[in-house]
Protein backbone atom coordinates (compact mmCIF):
# COMPACT_ATOMS: atom_id res chain seq x y z
CA UNK A 1 0.00 0.00 0.00
CA UNK A 2 1.13 3.38 -0.89
CA UNK A 3 1.56 5.94 1.26
CA UNK A 4 2.34 10.19 1.76
CA UNK A 5 4.59 10.86 4.39
CA UNK A 6 2.35 12.00 6.25
CA UNK A 7 0.72 9.39 6.56
CA UNK A 8 3.32 7.02 7.40
CA UNK A 9 4.00 9.33 10.50
CA UNK A 10 0.68 9.56 11.77
CA UNK A 11 0.84 5.64 11.69
CA UNK A 12 4.18 6.05 14.42
CA UNK A 13 1.99 7.15 17.31
CA UNK A 14 3.43 6.99 21.38
CA UNK A 15 1.88 3.42 21.74
CA UNK A 16 4.23 2.06 18.37
CA UNK A 17 7.79 0.67 19.26
CA UNK A 18 9.93 0.97 16.60
CA UNK A 19 12.98 -1.50 16.19
CA UNK A 20 15.43 -0.42 13.83
CA UNK A 21 17.37 -3.54 12.17
CA UNK A 22 20.95 -3.86 10.70
CA UNK A 23 20.75 -6.68 8.54
CA UNK A 24 24.01 -8.98 7.90
CA UNK A 25 25.12 -12.22 6.26
CA UNK A 26 25.17 -13.82 9.87
CA UNK A 27 24.55 -11.64 12.88
CA UNK A 28 21.55 -8.37 13.10
CA UNK A 29 21.67 -5.74 15.29
CA UNK A 30 19.00 -4.03 16.68
CA UNK A 31 18.01 -1.04 18.82
CA UNK A 32 14.33 -0.36 20.38
CA UNK A 33 13.06 3.51 20.49
CA UNK A 34 9.10 5.47 21.04
CA UNK A 35 8.02 7.73 18.17
CA UNK A 36 9.74 10.71 19.89
CA UNK A 37 13.15 9.00 19.52
CA UNK A 38 14.24 8.17 23.22
CA UNK A 39 15.55 4.67 23.16
CA UNK A 40 14.43 2.21 25.47
CA UNK A 41 16.73 -0.61 25.48
CA UNK A 42 20.23 -1.61 24.71
CA UNK A 43 21.68 -3.02 21.23
CA UNK A 44 20.86 -6.55 20.79
CA UNK A 45 22.84 -8.88 18.42
CA UNK A 46 21.01 -11.95 17.00
CA UNK A 47 22.15 -14.69 14.80
CA UNK A 48 20.49 -14.78 10.95
CA UNK A 49 18.74 -18.04 11.88
CA UNK A 50 15.38 -19.68 13.58
CA UNK A 51 17.25 -19.50 17.29
CA UNK A 52 18.14 -15.70 16.65
CA UNK A 53 14.46 -14.75 15.33
CA UNK A 54 12.96 -16.22 18.12
CA UNK A 55 15.30 -14.77 20.69
CA UNK A 56 14.84 -11.38 18.73
CA UNK A 57 11.15 -11.88 18.96
CA UNK A 58 11.02 -12.43 22.64
CA UNK A 59 13.07 -9.21 22.87
CA UNK A 60 10.82 -7.32 21.42
CA UNK A 61 7.89 -8.82 23.15
CA UNK A 62 9.70 -8.03 26.83
CA UNK A 63 10.15 -4.39 25.45
CA UNK A 64 6.61 -3.73 24.35
CA UNK A 65 5.48 -4.90 27.49
CA UNK A 66 7.90 -3.04 29.96
CA UNK A 67 7.04 0.56 28.04
CA UNK A 68 3.34 -0.34 27.44
CA UNK A 69 3.18 -0.44 23.85
CA UNK A 70 0.33 -1.54 21.32
CA UNK A 71 2.45 -2.03 18.12
CA UNK A 72 5.54 -2.74 16.65
CA UNK A 73 7.09 -1.43 13.50
CA UNK A 74 10.66 -2.80 12.59
CA UNK A 75 12.57 -1.19 10.07
CA UNK A 76 15.59 -2.68 7.88
CA UNK A 77 17.15 -2.08 5.05
CA UNK A 78 16.55 -4.39 1.68
CA UNK A 79 20.13 -6.00 2.01
CA UNK A 80 20.43 -8.74 -0.41
CA UNK A 81 18.47 -11.56 0.52
CA UNK A 82 19.47 -11.49 3.89
CA UNK A 83 16.25 -9.82 5.17
CA UNK A 84 13.59 -12.53 3.62
CA UNK A 85 13.65 -14.80 6.33
CA UNK A 86 13.55 -12.48 9.06
CA UNK A 87 10.63 -10.45 7.39
CA UNK A 88 8.59 -13.29 6.86
CA UNK A 89 9.41 -14.94 10.41
CA UNK A 90 8.38 -11.40 12.09
CA UNK A 91 5.33 -11.12 9.57
CA UNK A 92 4.30 -14.82 10.84
CA UNK A 93 4.04 -13.55 14.58
CA UNK A 94 2.38 -10.19 13.76
CA UNK A 95 4.76 -7.58 14.11
CA UNK A 96 4.62 -5.02 10.95
CA UNK A 97 8.10 -4.65 8.88
CA UNK A 98 9.26 -1.51 6.43
CA UNK A 99 11.93 -0.95 4.88
CA UNK A 100 13.92 1.88 4.29
CA UNK A 101 16.77 2.64 1.54
CA UNK A 102 20.18 2.22 2.36
CA UNK A 103 21.46 5.76 0.54
CA UNK A 104 19.01 7.39 3.20
CA UNK A 105 20.64 5.44 5.85
CA UNK A 106 24.01 6.42 4.62
CA UNK A 107 23.29 10.38 4.43
CA UNK A 108 21.28 10.51 8.08
CA UNK A 109 24.51 8.92 9.28
CA UNK A 110 26.23 11.68 7.36
CA UNK A 111 24.01 14.71 9.08
CA UNK A 112 24.24 13.06 12.56
CA UNK A 113 27.90 12.77 13.00
CA UNK A 114 29.33 13.86 9.83
CA UNK A 115 31.19 10.55 9.11
CA UNK A 116 29.35 7.78 6.76
CA UNK A 117 31.20 5.07 8.13
CA UNK A 118 29.26 1.93 8.94
CA UNK A 119 28.40 0.10 12.49
CA UNK A 120 26.43 -1.50 13.96
CA UNK A 121 25.78 0.30 17.13
CA UNK A 122 24.72 4.00 14.66
CA UNK A 123 23.07 1.78 11.86
CA UNK A 124 19.87 0.28 13.87
CA UNK A 125 19.32 3.65 15.59
CA UNK A 126 19.70 5.87 11.91
CA UNK A 127 17.20 3.07 10.80
CA UNK A 128 14.70 3.30 13.55
CA UNK A 129 14.80 7.33 13.03
CA UNK A 130 13.46 7.33 9.36
CA UNK A 131 11.04 4.76 10.36
CA UNK A 132 9.72 7.63 13.09
CA UNK A 133 10.01 10.27 10.15
CA UNK A 134 7.78 8.61 7.75
CA UNK A 135 10.69 7.57 5.65
CA UNK A 136 9.76 4.13 4.67
CA UNK A 137 8.10 1.83 2.12
CA UNK A 138 5.62 -1.20 2.95
CA UNK A 139 7.84 -4.64 0.86
CA UNK A 140 5.41 -6.99 -0.75
CA UNK A 141 4.73 -10.23 1.25
CA UNK A 142 2.23 -12.39 0.54
CA UNK A 143 1.33 -15.47 2.54
CA UNK A 144 4.44 -15.23 4.24
CA UNK A 145 6.12 -14.86 0.83
CA UNK A 146 8.43 -12.00 -0.78
CA UNK A 147 6.23 -11.25 -3.89
CA UNK A 148 8.41 -8.19 -5.29
CA UNK A 149 11.86 -7.54 -4.07
CA UNK A 150 14.70 -5.32 -5.55
CA UNK A 151 17.83 -5.60 -3.09
CA UNK A 152 20.57 -2.83 -3.18
CA UNK A 153 23.58 -2.50 -1.72
CA UNK A 154 25.70 0.62 -1.19
CA UNK A 155 29.66 0.65 -2.19
CA UNK A 156 32.32 3.01 -3.23
CA UNK A 157 33.52 3.60 -6.37
CA UNK A 158 36.57 5.42 -7.66
CA UNK A 159 35.58 7.97 -10.63
CA UNK A 160 38.18 10.11 -12.15
CA UNK A 161 40.37 9.94 -9.13
CA UNK A 162 37.37 10.83 -6.78
CA UNK A 163 35.78 8.26 -4.58
CA UNK A 164 31.91 8.45 -4.52
CA UNK A 165 29.34 6.65 -3.16
CA UNK A 166 26.99 4.32 -5.15
CA UNK A 167 24.15 2.25 -5.20
CA UNK A 168 24.14 -1.50 -7.12
CA UNK A 169 20.56 -2.66 -7.45
CA UNK A 170 20.97 -6.40 -7.39
CA UNK A 171 18.15 -8.58 -7.25
CA UNK A 172 14.93 -7.36 -9.28
CA UNK A 173 12.10 -10.18 -8.92
CA UNK A 174 8.17 -10.12 -8.77
CA UNK A 175 6.69 -14.04 -7.99
CA UNK A 176 5.12 -14.83 -12.04
CA UNK A 177 1.53 -15.11 -10.33
CA UNK A 178 1.97 -10.99 -9.25
CA UNK A 179 3.85 -9.69 -12.56
CA UNK A 180 2.08 -6.57 -14.34
CA UNK A 181 0.70 -5.31 -11.57
CA UNK A 182 3.83 -2.21 -11.41
CA UNK A 183 5.22 -3.61 -7.97
CA UNK A 184 8.87 -3.87 -9.19
CA UNK A 185 8.35 -0.26 -10.86
CA UNK A 186 6.98 1.01 -7.74
CA UNK A 187 9.99 -0.57 -5.49
CA UNK A 188 12.60 0.83 -8.38
CA UNK A 189 11.03 4.11 -7.69
CA UNK A 190 11.37 3.92 -3.89
CA UNK A 191 15.36 2.80 -4.45
CA UNK A 192 16.02 5.91 -7.11
CA UNK A 193 13.94 8.68 -4.68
Amino acid sequence: MKYTQNEKILQITDQTLIIGVDVASEIHHARAFDNRGIELSKIFRFSNDIEGFEAFTSWIMEIKQKHHKQQVTVGMEPTGHYWFTLAQHLKEHGIRIVLVNPMHVKRSKEMDDNNPTKNDRKDPKTIAMLVKDGRYMEPYIDHDEVIANVSVSELQMLIEGQEVSALQIGTVMTHPEYRGKGLARKLMECVIC
